[in-house]
């Protein structure tokens, strides 16, 4: 084959998948029939002069998606590559995968649930549609204000343009007294009893060993050190869990959220969580079978698949 007919090739290609023109738009520019054109477009496939590269939104890797999606019973698993494995750009890598299946999943006839954590916060950045629908805190204030869940609650809901649910008040206080006067408050009595409404949550999961929790940081040392004790490797929605994935209801007394046994009741709960620190708390929490899609960074899936 020549320079001149491969020019000519080459011009075709770019015609067709650069600038969308039409083959029978191409043939007549040409002076060449259209079947001719079909020709040179898979002659161009053929030989290399075009190559086409699929990209899956979000960088997601199938295969390890399927490993991890398998290994653990899930309906639906997402291993994502990022660009580090700096904090920043996995919470950013994972939270933008949980923005659009939110967007692909969330319906009008939805509650959406949602705790609280760095990754959900940048899962809300991310957030640019999603069906009008009630959005509901599935637990109490902790950490900074720009990572806790009223403020995570403030955007999704003003992107669903759904009623908003909050707490206004801590994760986890002193004594079950205090918790349960704080219960019957009325608007935090509002969302205690829209919890049994959520369809869908999306929760983060906090870990132990190591320390990487928000939870882990609001409680007193005797509490920690006797939870630690008890074996508890994660935590999700203020609950405290074993290497199992089954609960250590020492706190649950004193906790506003969610309640254990409620949150597995939900019909989906989307987890997403990542890192090296995270790993063994992802593990103990899939364990515990209760989660259903799993969204996680790959090097992360990668240790929990082996």
């Amino acid at each position: 084959m020549g320079p001149d007919e491969l020019q000519q090739i080459a011009i075709v290609a770019h015609r067709f998948y650069k600038e969308g023109a039409l083959q029978t738009e191409i043939a007549k520019e040409l002076g060449i029939s259209r079947f001719k054109v079909a020709r040179m477009l898979e002659h161009a496939r053929e030989n290399g002069i075009v190559t086409i590269q699929i990209n899956v939104p979000g960088s997601v890797d199938g295969e390890l998606s399927v490993a991890l999606r398998q290994k653990y019973g899930l309906r639906r698993a997402f291993a994502v590559s990022t660009p580090s494995q700096d904090a920043q750009s996995i919470h950013s890598s994972i939270g933008r995968v949980g923005a659009a299946l939110l967007a692909e999943m969330c319906t009008e006839d939805d509650v959406l649930g949602v705790s609280s954590g760095r990754t959900l916060i940048a899962m809300a950045g991310h957030l640019r549609g999603l069906q009008r629908c009630d959005v509901v805190q599935l637990s109490g204030l902790v950490g900074a204000h720009q990572e806790n869940s009223a403020e995570i609650i403030r955007r999704v809901s003003g992107i669903s343009r759904g009623r908003a649910y909050s707490i206004y008040a801590p994760l986890v206080v002193a004594d079950a007294r205090t918790a349960r006067a704080l219960r019957d408050e009325p608007s935090v009595r509002q969302t205690f009893d829209r919890f049994s409404a959520v369809t869908k949550a999306v929760i983060a999961i906090g870990s132990w060993s190591p320390p990487d929790s928000q939870m882990f940081n609001a409680l007193d040392v005797q509490t920690r050190e006797r939870l630690v004790e008890r074996g508890v490797r994660a935590e999700v929605c203020a609950t405290p869990l074993d290497e199992n994935g089954s609960p250590v209801d020492d706190v649950a007394d004193r906790a506003l959220a969610m309640h254990f046994e409620q949150l597995t009741r939900v019909p989906e709960i989307i987890a997403i969580a990542g890192g090296p620190k995270k790993t063994e708390a992802i593990r103990a929490t899939l364990k515990g079978g209760f989660v259903t899609t799993m969204i996680t960074d790959a090097a992360t899936a990668r240790r929990l698949t082996r």
